[in-house]
Order: structure tokens, then C-alpha cells, then sequence
């Protein structure tokens, strides 16, 4: 039995296996309809999303399985007290599969090491959320035709952007990537990020004005900045306007540059890019659900 807890349990062959299946799910649905009839997916998110939670459940429902849970912490037995340990020991009686978002890091590890079925990280705290890497790895070799040699900047909340950490991690593990991270210094990358980028011979710069490095990208990974890790409501509304996308900042941009986001987006990217051709977040939602098809149907070990 294999789960999914970091964006790294998959070595690159793997990947590459994944994504294909993703790919033949996106041209041919009809073949995967009823690849999952039978089969049950808990999600169990402790912590309220809606893009995440919905693609699991849209990628189950398409597989032809079903899908129980619940949607918030307060709507559990976690409400009374139950340990996550105890929780996915009944989920295991109940489900084939569970995906599970909490706030606190490493809880999902914890569900994973008492469980009886596979266990899909589906974000704990700021640490990792790899479902979301995944479909940024989809989508960036979908459309920009590769995973390698390229120039990618990562812009807005550095600090506690999971999705960020996560891509990062993922994007180190293949040839000629140079980072260029894009922060006020309140909000810069982790010390452990360019630890592991150094460690790597990794090339990154780090640099607080959007507009001085938008000609050299080929990729920009726009994120929010997260209301709810801060510690007060005044460090957030200072910073939360920090940058915005416009269609003023993409004419600095190359013509085939990729715009990506993980969403929800508050302001950090104007709604006028949206008709943009290089705006490429709203697939990346739609990504999202096949890599997770491909994903639970690799971890059921189903062959179709």
C-alpha cells in the first residue's frame, strides 16, 4: 500500500507514468468512466477548501466511484476531540481511499501510519499540499511542452506558500531550472528553500520588484497572500496589495511566458489578464482533476 505525502514520494519515471495517464484520461474520459465503480473516497479536510476538495471529488465522481466525508473540522468527531489517528482507523472501515487537508504539518503523516488504505496529502498547514504540485508539474509540461531548462518566478507570499515549497521541491529534481523568487523581505522564501537550492547547485536570485524580472521569465507563479497565516490583521492589510498583475506589468513579458496560480486569486492578478492567452490558471484548475484521477487510480493500483 502506498500513500501520498510529499510531492517526492513519486521518483521522476513515475511522474512522467502519471502524467501520461493524465493526458489519456484529458483526450479519452469515456475509457475511465467506470474505472472506480465500487470504490469509495473519503475527504476528510480539516480545514476549509474549495477548489481542492471539489477536484477530488469531481476526479472520484468521473472515475465512476463515490465519495463521503466532510468539509470542516467543527462537522467531525474531531469537534469532540478525536485524535486524527482514531479518525482514519474508522475512515479505513468506511472508504478505499482518503484524502485529508489539516492545519496542522504532519498530520496527514500521522493518518498515514495508522491507516488501512492509501492516504493523499491534500495540504497540512504551510508545509506541503502535493496534489497541487502535481497538477502544476501537468500543467507546465502540457503546455510548455517540458519539466526542464527554464526560468520560473515564484511571486507574492513566499514564506507560508505550501503550493510554493511544494513546486519548488518537485521542479529541483530536473535540469537547467533557475529560480528567481519574488517577495517583499516580510514574506521571502524559507531559509530550508535555498538551503536545499544551494545544496543542489541550484541557481535562484531572490529580488522585491516584479516589473525588473518579467522580461527573463518563461514562467511567472503568482500566489495570494494568505490572510489566514497571519498572526494580526495589520501585517496582512500592508502586504496583501503587495503586487499586482496587470496588463501594464504582462507587456514587459515574453509572448509565450506562462501565467500560474494555485487560486483562489483575491487581487494579486487583475481580471483583465484573464482573456491573456498566456493565462493559464483556470486549465491548471482543470488539470487539477485529471492528474488527481490519475493519481487515485494509481494508488488503488487500477489498471484500465
Amino acid at each position: 500500500m502506498r500513500h501520498l505525502m510529499n510531492p517526492l514520494d513519486f521518483n521522476v519515471e513515475e511522474l512522467d507514468r502519471l502524467f501520461d495517464l493524465a493526458n489519456d484520461i484529458e483526450r479519452n474520459p469515456a475509457k475511465y468512466a467506470h474505472a472506480c465503480d465500487g470504490r469509495i473516497l473519503a475527504t476528510c479536510f480539516y480545514e476549509p477548501s474549495t477548489r481542492t476538495r471539489l477536484s477530488f471529488e469531481s476526479a472520484m465522481t468521473r472515475l465512476g466511484g463515490r465519495v463521503i466525508g466532510f468539509s470542516d473540522a467543527n462537522s467531525s468527531s474531531a469537534a469532540k476531540g478525536e485524535s486524527v489517528s482514531d479518525t482514519i482507523r474508522i475512515i479505513s472501515s468506511y472508504a478505499d481511499i482518503c484524502a485529508m487537508r489539516h492545519p496542522k504539518e504532519g498530520a496527514p503523516m500521522v493518518a498515514a501510519s495508522r491507516s488501512l488504505i492509501p492516504v493523499i496529502n491534500a495540504g497540512d498547514g504551510g508545509h506541503q499540499h502535493p496534489t497541487q504540485t502535481l497538477t502544476d508539474l501537468l500543467t507546465i509540461r502540457t503546455m510548455f511542452g517540458r519539466l526542464d531548462s527554464f526560468t520560473i518566478g515564484l511571486c507574492g507570499d513566499l514564506k507560508f506558500g505550501r503550493t510554493v515549497h511544494s513546486l519548488v521541491n518537485a521542479l529541483s529534481r530536473y535540469k537547467n531550472i533557475h529560480f528567481i523568487f519574488i517577495s517583499p523581505e516580510e514574506l521571502r522564501i524559507p531559509d530550508y528553500v535555498t538551503d536545499m537550492l544551494k545544496e543542489k547547485h541550484i541557481t535562484y536570485e531572490e529580488v522585491i520588484r516584479l516589473e525588473d524580472v518579467m522580461p527573463m521569465l518563461d514562467m511567472l507563479y503568482m500566489t495570494r497572500v494568505q490572510k489566514e497565516r497571519f498572526f494580526n490583521e495589520e501585517d496582512y492589510v500592508r502586504l496583501k496589495d503587495f503586487y499586482i498583475l496587470d496588463p501594464l506589468k504582462m507587456m514587459l513579458a515574453k509572448k509565450d511566458m506562462l501565467i500560474l496560480h494555485p487560486l483562489p486569486r483575491v487581487n494579486e492578478i487583475a481580471v483583465e489578464v484573464d482573456d491573456d492567452p498566456r493565462a493559464a490558471y483556470f486549465k491548471q484548475a482543470r488539470y487539477g482533476v485529471f492528474v488527481r484521477m490519475a493519481l487515485i487510480l494509481t494508488l488503488l493500483e487500477i489498471e484500465v
